[in-house]
């Protein structure tokens, strides 16, 4: 076998289809359009969704619910998290600082997970029921 002597493996290469080239060709006049309609012609796309002018099916439903834009930067804290910290005093920069939530969240939430077994405050942190329990049976506190 030479470089020169390669060649696809026969019927591998099928000869593309040329339309409007004749009616011996079989692909005349129409070119396998048929008569006539959308598809006939040129350009005979139509948009995504489009039913021919019937009202859409996503238009004839009923809006539904609401998708909030800030729900992703509103994170939870655990408690763990908060004990492993070595300062006393916690705000939301003291998070972001300690990578504990992402530096374009907007608020922080101290969930009860885990324990917490020293005082801290928290300032500008909200806490949930349980968790606000917690930190002041420790001895700290919880104040916005």
């Amino acid at each position: 076998m030479k470089l020169n002597t390669i060649r696809p493996a026969e019927g591998a290469k099928k000869a593309r289809r040329r339309v409007g080239r004749g009616i011996g060709s079989g692909l005349g006049k129409t070119a396998g359009r048929g008569h006539k309609g959308q598809k006939s012609r040129a350009g005979g796309f139509h948009k995504v969704g489009f039913e021919g002018g019937q009202m859409p099916l996503q238009r004839r439903l009923p809006k539904r619910g609401f998708v909030s834009l800030t729900k992703a930067r509103n994170v939870e804290v655990r408690l763990s998290e908060i004990d492993a910290l070595p300062i006393e005093e916690i705000d939301l920069l003291a998070l972001i600082q300690a990578n504990l939530v992402s530096p374009r969240a907007l608020s922080a939430k101290v969930v009860l997970s885990g324990r917490i077994n020293r005082k801290v405050v928290l300032k500008g942190v909200g806490a949930t029921k349980g968790a606000k329990a917690a930190i002041e049976a420790a001895g700290g506190s919880v104040g916005n």
